[in-house]
């Protein structure tokens, strides 16, 4: 059986998969597969090993219905018609759990390099400007004793919030469909109704699922009421907030910073203005991106793959209602 690979993979993954006997075609072109690529090399294959940001709609999966499996290598799967995949028998698989520590140590390290302007300063050194000592000049902001809002306190939530908890003795409140009854007995962390999280947060950190409910749920009006002093966090999907509207209250002054490790569209044009804003850190979607985590990643991505082509139930899938057909 076959695997269509979207990426350059490391040896030891691919090896795994030739050790079970499938046959690998993989892309090597430093460029996305078009929508007609896509398919065209998916069709002469039994499973898809997807990584980067494919959109499986429902014209890929209608064409590509022969498929056993395809495993993502990503724990996010809106660009997916999960509905669709399920109707035609295609179990999705994903990789849960793995990136938790790593994606939120990125939203602690944006919060600071937004609240002393890290990246701001390190320009300046560039342009050449570190020259006369201004003691009150373009001043940074302290986290200790701040209040941390999440919005969405799942498993990457749970770890900025203990982080910031320890590092920086911050109170945590959060808004959740439910209560996370965890982070309430380890971490003091009090649940808000949204509106009271908006409004009470020093710094506000998204790590909710993209949703309908959640696409653009940051935007003009929630800006509008959070503190001036407010630093806004994304690492989670960047279509939650509205980049026209973050850009106006930032250069308008109605939260203080930003720091997004992901943004709409993604890459971000180079003469964004969110570049130029002293207050403000963009880093290019890395939130999984150590070794450790991206090879932990891809072992999952494996045992899915490994699971579906043997005719066996995905260890991480999420659509297990498939197996009900």
């Amino acid at each position: 059986m076959k695997i269509f690979i979207t990426r350059e993979v490391p040896a030891t993954i691919k090896q795994s998969l030739v050790d079970n006997g499938f046959q690998l075609v993989e892309w090597t072109e430093k460029r996305d597969l078009t929508a007609h690529e896509l398919i065209h090399h998916t069709k002469s294959s039994d499973a898809l090993f997807s990584v980067g940001g494919n959109q499986l709609d429902r014209h890929f999966l209608k064409t590509c219905s022969h498929l056993k499996v395809i495993a993502l290598c990503s724990v996010g799967y809106d660009r997916v018609d999960i509905a669709a995949a399920t109707k035609l028998g295609i179990p999705i698989g994903n990789t849960p759990g793995v990136l938790s520590k790593t994606t939120a140590d990125t939203a602690f390290l944006l919060m600071q390099t937004v609240a002393r302007k890290a990246i701001h300063k390190h320009k300046e050194i560039l342009r050449g400007n570190w020259g006369f000592f201004d003691p009150m000049a373009d001043l940074g902001v302290e986290l200790h004793g701040k209040i941390l809002g999440i919005y969405g306190l799942g498993r990457i939530g749970l770890e900025l919030a203990k982080s910031c908890r320890h590092a920086f003795d911050m109170p945590i409140i959060y808004h959740n469909r439910s209560k996370n009854e965890t982070a309430e007995n380890e971490l003091g962390a009090r649940w808000v109704s949204f509106d009271d999280l908006l409004r009470q947060s020093d710094v506000l950190s998204v790590h909710a699922n993209l949703s309908k409910e959640t696409q653009g749920i940051f935007n003009r009006d929630t800006f509008s009421k959070m503190k001036k002093s407010a630093i806004f966090i994304n690492t989670a999907r960047g279509s939650m907030h509205h980049e026209v509207d973050l850009t106006n209250a930032l250069e308008n002054n109605v939260i203080w910073g930003a720091g997004l490790d992901v943004t709409d569209p993604e890459p971000m044009e180079a003469d964004n203005p969110l570049l130029y804003m002293p207050n403000v850190a963009i880093l290019p979607h890395i939130g999984s991106a150590t070794i450790e985590t991206r090879m932990k990643m891809m072992q999952l991505t494996v045992q899915n793959l490994i699971a579906g082509l043997h005719g066996n139930r995905l260890p991480h899938c999420v659509n297990p209602t498939v197996y009900e057909r």
